[in-house]
């Protein structure tokens, strides 16, 4: 597995992660902007962990972590669902 692309999904989802507690921990609650960006925040966790797993589901079965790629937002959050 190539440790430089999953170092950078790990990079982006700590980032991602720390905006998403911010938000969650502002005392006067979310405006309409602050709902509008956490949704686009767990959007881009939920592409984030459905590609980490890909790249770390290709790398286990010999195949190139790297021709891993991000799916839409309509697909991967039906998994959740």
């Amino acid at each position: 597995m190539s440790d430089t692309g999953e170092n950078d999904i790990m990079t982006t989802i700590r980032g991602l992660m720390d905006e998403e507690h911010a938000l969650r921990s502002t005392p006067e609650g979310l405006g309409n902007t602050e709902r509008r960006r956490m949704k686009e925040v767990e959007e881009a966790l939920d592409q984030c962990w459905d590609l980490l797993r890909q790249r770390r589901a290709r790398a286990e079965y010999g195949e190139n972590p790297d021709d891993a790629r991000a799916r839409p937002v309509s697909e991967v959050e039906r998994y959740w669902q």
